[in-house]
């Protein structure tokens, strides 16, 4: 719901074991002192390069009778290790944080990813708040509890699952996102179109331009329908349950994501993900268009929305193999059966297992055609 009393804020539910709300606006971050409640310990992890915003964020918790401990942590991808973890610990054991204290998350996905971990694993469960600062972490990595660290096999391959106690969304931080993060960001935006609300898609396609302006009516309308897509996925399955042909479950939020999390390892995470997931989610249009069960025109649909957003839609025709034994890691794999989501029409899913080989090389040939 949007409260017209707060500046426009937006609330959106998310019905969790403990139902948390996603906060969207402009201007919101002292609201993470509300989302906390009575005063407590509290740890600011951030990167160093948003050291603006996490003291923006300190000293409105420190108003708030908070005390306050900020925690320098590396940015991207470089912050998800089991190093990195142990240090944040080491730094909550020596302010004596208690099981009534909290952690918060200020920056992109890595950051937050990070600090749902520690948050997790420090005395079995602390309460966690992330403040998204990108539009990758707002539409996806801060909402829906699953918290993860990288390992030299593969991407969030430890990890729990533990809800944050609240979500707070500036939108005013999108104005200072590199515009090739907010680009891609907008992979994940996408996905949500193609999985579960074709509106997104239609504003994509209608003005691409205002999708990629922080400022835009529109860029605000797409973060909204895409928390809302995750919020109603993640309240109906949070603990990802086994999907099977048709019913899927929030194994569907992991469309694209099994081919772009092996793009990602390929590329020593020198791709960001929504761009690995752009490539990932053409492949399987093609994947479904090659088994069967996806229309031509959606199928095609994927090359042209995202394309039109100056995303990646083709690979390197050599990297198949590597990518094969790179996905049979992937978290979504059973045993050594490789599985995808699929799309049988737009916002309608199910699980391909087992593809063949030969139908494995004509869906990656045809991504490789530019």
């Amino acid at each position: 719901m949007t409260d017209p009393e707060s500046g426009g804020v937006t609330l959106i539910g998310v019905a969790a074991e403990r139902p948390y709300d996603v906060v969207v606006g402009r201007g919101v971050l002292a609201r993470v002192a509300d989302v906390l409640g009575a005063p407590r310990r509290v740890a600011v992890l951030h990167p160093a390069a948003l050291i603006d915003v996490a003291v923006r964020v300190s000293a409105s918790l420190e108003h708030a009778g908070h005390e306050v401990v900020r925690i320098d942590v590396p940015d991207a991808e470089a912050a998800k290790t089991v190093e990195v973890a142990a240090r944040c610990w080491a730094v909550l054991g020596n302010a004596g944080f208690t099981r009534s204290d909290a952690v918060v998350g200020v920056g992109g996905g890595s950051t937050t990813d990070l600090a749902g971990f520690v948050a997790a694993t420090w005395l079995r469960g602390v309460a966690l708040v992330t403040v998204p600062t990108s539009l990758l972490a707002m539409v996806d990595a801060a909402v829906g509890g699953k918290t993860g660290i990288n390992t030299a096999e593969g991407k969030n391959l430890v990890g729990v699952f533990h809800e944050p106690v609240g979500v707070v969304c500036d939108l005013d931080l999108l104005a200072t996102l590199p515009p090739v993060d907010l680009r891609a960001g907008l992979g994940e935006v996408v996905k949500c179109g193609f999985i579960a609300d074709p509106r997104i898609l239609e504003l994509v396609e209608q003005e691409p331009e205002a999708a990629l302006d922080p400022a835009s009516p529109v860029l605000r309308e797409l973060v909204e329908r895409s928390v809302r897509v995750k919020a109603r996925v993640v309240s109906a399955d949070l603990r990802e349950a086994t999907s099977e042909g048709r019913q899927v479950g929030r194994e569907l939020l992991n469309y694209g994501h099994t081919l772009g999390h092996a793009v990602e390892r390929r590329e020593r995470f020198r791709w960001r993900h929504g761009e690995a997931v752009s490539v990932g989610m053409v492949f399987v249009a093609e994947l479904a268009r090659a088994a069967g069960v996806l229309d031509d025109a959606v199928a095609d649909r994927h090359r042209a929305v995202l394309g039109s957003l100056g995303l990646p839609t083709t690979y390197a025709p050599d990297a198949l193999e590597d990518l094969v034994a790179t996905m049979g890691l992937d978290k979504k794999t059973r045993g050594s059966t490789l599985r995808f989501v699929v799309l049988n029409d737009l916002a309608s899913a199910e699980i391909l297992s087992a593809p063949s080989d030969e139908l494995l090389r004509t869906a990656f040939a045809a991504l490789t055609r530019v």
